[in-house]
């Protein structure tokens, strides 16, 4: 009955909208710059998610994590509020197996892909999130075995200073300052952010500092970032009964691109360095009990070319990279990376049809060398309706913990496999200035998927891989734009399904990657009435496999002032539900989040 009730509540808020007056809004095309031959997203023969920076201003999420919880098909697996440490999932996959990127540089992490979300920016230097679900390998490589995010960072055209406080639940205190200038030549941005809080319950206090600098001079881009986190982890990681973990992350990133335009030619060269530095301990308070530093360094250098002619658009390139890490429980140890692709786009028949075949070929110097072969498929059935489908290989190996970590309740295994799978995706599309929608298909076979796992309660948790296992399902989404009076409104509804089956069940506990959202059903609501006062309210219910299912509901209030000046109020969990998204870490009750914001232009 309450699960009904706060569906209804949802619904309530939908019916008043739909019921409104129509007109037609403008949608500007986005190029996808998360393929390797950008291309504008009506014409993508892929399920691409776009979240543009509007979407990130109305919505109720303070965060990141926050944010890709209401994709279908995303499961961001949370430990603790405003996501302190999370894991990122698509559609089925593990947390080892999404690829995150900042303007084009992969953040993948050789130690561990529970680093992954280390270094995600605040929203407020974000312009839009990319997400490309379904093997991603043959673009970019290992680590894009379920999917892709690319974080695309604000683009800069004013002058402007904004300042950000905010206060909530648990003495939870935020500040946020960014500053961007444009001069003659390029432009500068200039993000920091504090954050701190008492936490939750015991041992889920925080502290989060970050800094993002953002030049573009001529042709040239410099990116840089610096995060640093210190939080108690209560339960995060070994069994939760373990409740005085501690750990304290740093990561660094400085990348360099550019851009040639040369009649036909398009070349994008780009160099960058990724640090992170994980230091953990199982019992806060008596550090030499248990204590691991890990360090590891990314050096990469890549260049890919797009040549348009008579026979469409062809991309070519290759990325290098050489990865260090020095750890006291892991060991020392050092991978090379080499990654070459091809593709080319065809468009025949006046542009009804499109064909892009291609394939990538890796090479790592502890494994062996692979080709991950794909095509996409696009038929278009006229300017609102397009069918798509695309097929192809993706491949992981396993990181360094997975290999070689030794802990009190873990085990690595040196002699795993890499995983590798066959990805297969039929899609429609429906796009109009005030619909838009999509419903997709998919399956995925896998094998050698690396797990950790034990047999009896008692047992240390150890990698293993395992035989095949067929992951399938489906998912859909639809946008309703329309106005009331002058005003912009938005209906956002999503709905995924997920059904693993393991060809090798033979053990009796899995902790990661066979614990799928089996049911996802998000739905969101923005609605502005004056020129003053807007709201959103989301909903979402998840039911796993395991059985486990729960709705969560958030509501964000915002007033704007003159056009600088911000008064919001985001409320998180509001109906209290009790539920974990991971490793039986309670997620916080209801909370609250009070925030101001000034700008100056």
């Amino acid at each position: 009955m309450k699960t009904i009730y706060k569906l209804s509540v949802v619904l309530l808020f939908f019916s008043i909208s739909i019921n409104a007056q129509k007109d037609t809004i403008k949608l500007k095309e986005v190029s996808i710059t998360s393929n390797r031959i950008s291309l504008p997203f009506s014409k993508t023969s892929r399920t691409i998610t776009l979240i543009r920076a509007n979407d990130i201003i109305e919505s109720s999420a303070k965060n990141i994590e926050d944010l890709l919880q209401t994709v279908a098909g995303i499961d961001v697996r949370r430990r603790g509020i405003d996501g302190m440490q999370s894991d990122l999932y698509i559609r089925g996959g593990n947390f080892n197996q999404t690829l995150v990127l900042i303007d084009g540089i992969k953040m993948d992490d050789i130690q561990t892909g529970h680093h992954t979300m280390n270094a995600i920016l605040p929203l407020e230097s974000i312009e839009r999130i990319e997400i490309i679900k379904g093997p991603a390998a043959r673009i970019y490589g290992q680590n894009a075995f379920t999917g892709a995010i690319n974080i695309v960072t604000k683009k800069i055209t004013n002058d402007a200073l904004n300042l950000s406080m905010g206060y909530g639940s648990y003495n939870n205190k935020k500040t946020i300052t960014s500053l961007s200038q444009k001069f003659k030549n390029g432009v500068t941005f200039l993000v920091l952010n504090y954050q701190k809080s008492d936490g939750y319950r015991f041992n889920t206090d925080f502290e989060n500092t970050s800094v993002f600098f953002k030049s573009n001079f001529k042709k040239y881009s410099l990116i840089t970032s610096f995060t640093q986190r210190k939080f108690g982890a209560n339960g995060f990681y070994a069994s939760p009964n373990f409740k005085n973990q501690y750990e304290e992350t740093q990561t660094s990133l400085v990348g360099v691109s550019s851009s040639y335009k040369l009649k036909n030619f398009i070349l994008k060269p780009k160099l960058y360095w990724r640090r992170n530095q994980d230091m953990y301990l199982f019992l806060r308070e008596n550090p030499s009990y248990f204590r691991n530093l890990h360090i590891s360094n990314k050096i990469g250098a890549e260049t890919s070319m797009v040549f348009n002619s008579n026979f469409g658009k062809t991309g070519i390139g290759i990325d290098v990279s050489r990865t260090f890490l020095v750890s006291n429980n892991l060991g020392n140890h050092n991978r090379t990376a080499i990654t070459g692709f091809l593709e080319q786009r065809f468009e025949l028949f006046n542009d009804i049809v499109d064909v892009t075949p291609g394939f990538s070929i890796s090479y790592y110097s502890d494994f062996k060398t692979n080709i991950f072969p794909g095509i996409d498929i696009g038929y278009r059935i006229s300017e609102k309706f397009k069918l798509y489908g695309n097929i192809g290989y993706t491949y992981r190996v396993p990181t360094f913990t997975d290999m070689f970590y030794i802990g009190p309740t873990t085990q690595g295994n040196k002699n795993l496999k890499p995983e590798s799978a066959l990805s297969e995706e039929l899609g429609f599309k429906y796009t109009t200035t005030k619909v838009q929608f999509n419903v997709a298909l998919f399956k995925r076979t896998s094998d050698n998927l690396i797990d950790w796992t034990k047999e009896n309660e008692e047992d240390k948790w150890e990698t293993r891989n395992f035989s095949e296992v067929l992951t399938q399902g489906f998912e859909t989404t639809i946008n309703y734009n329309f106005k009331i009076r002058k005003y912009y409104q938005k209906i956002t509804m999503s709905y995924s399904f997920i059904e693993d089956n393991i060809k090798d069940n033979n053990v009796q506990f899995t902790r990661y990657s066979l614990n799928s959202i089996k049911h996802q059903f998000n739905s969101n609501i923005h609605f502005k009435l004056n020129a003053t006062l807007s709201q959103n309210i989301s909903y979402k219910y998840v039911e796993r496999t395991d059985g486990v299912s729960y709705s969560v509901v958030d509501a964000k209030f915002l007033v704007s002032i003159k056009n600088n000046i911000e008064f919001s109020v985001v409320a998180n969990n509001i109906f209290n539900t009790i539920y974990t998204e991971t490793n039986l870490v309670p997620m916080p009750k209801g909370n609250i989040m009070f925030s101001a914001k000034y700008a100056i232009y």
